[in-house]
């Protein structure tokens, strides 16, 4: 019962996330333009056929997308979201009531956004991979949420922009997760806890790509103005 609405919490920032930033189909900016096309390489069974609509995104759009995944207004409204549920059911109640307590949730909350977005974008880097989300041009509820779900875990890799599975993506919801345990939440929590916790965190992201997929959210978008890395699959 401790972990009641903590196991919660990862779930609904994610999906608290995707309900204020539901992205546009998503189109290539002019600067992924200016950058290298996509190579024609041979299929393999260990390397699909590549995306030829791909444009590797370039050192600053991905800064650029960084800074506004980790603090920007989205990640800030979504831990403000869950950060009063958490109020509302007094979790972990170590913390209490009032405004103090809540912007403590809130804090962590946030902290916790903020360490899974920089060990994903880190990560990729190190693995020399592109874990941005990009929206499918199949037709088909079925081909898009498949899509959708094996975005979470995947990432392109190289210049054609085929699709690997992604350890950075694996990783960042538990090591978030993990620093909160280990860092600022209450001395009963463990590290089963985390990997619990940690789990529906990832799931939250699922359904995060879900609603990113099948959400139209219009060109004048906020996200579709700041997120020039998203491109679209065939």
């Amino acid at each position: 019962m401790r972990l009641k609405i903590c196991r919660l919490s990862p779930v609904l920032f994610a999906l608290a996330l995707a309900a204020v930033s539901p992205p546009l189909k998503a189109q290539v900016s002019s600067d992924l333009r200016g950058s290298s096309s996509a190579a024609i390489l041979p299929a393999t069974p260990t390397r699909p056929l590549p995306d030829l609509t791909y444009f590797r995104p370039p050192q600053k759009t991905k800064l650029r997308n960084y800074f506004f995944d980790a603090f920007g207004p989205y990640p800030i409204v979504g831990a403000a979201l869950v950060a009063g549920v958490n109020q509302a059911y007094n979790t972990p109640p170590e913390w209490g009531q009032g405004a103090r307590a809540y912007s403590k949730r809130f804090g962590s909350d946030f902290g916790i956004a903020v360490v899974t977005t920089t060990t994903r974008y880190a990560m990729a880097e190190a693995f020399r991979e592109d874990t941005l989300f990009y929206r499918c041009e199949c037709t088909g509820a079925f081909r898009r949420l498949r899509h959708a779900v094996i975005s979470t875990v995947t990432a392109r890799r190289g210049e054609d922009g085929h699709r690997v599975f992604s350890f950075p993506a694996l990783v960042a919801p538990y090591a978030g997760i993990m620093t909160a345990v280990y860092g600022w939440y209450p001395g009963r929590y463990r590290a089963e806890d985390a990997l619990e916790l940690g789990s529906y965190s990832l799931a939250g992201f699922t359904g995060e790509n879900i609603a990113r997929e099948f959400i139209y959210n219009g060109p004048r978008s906020l996200l579709s103005r700041m997120h020039l890395g998203s491109g679209t699959d065939q």
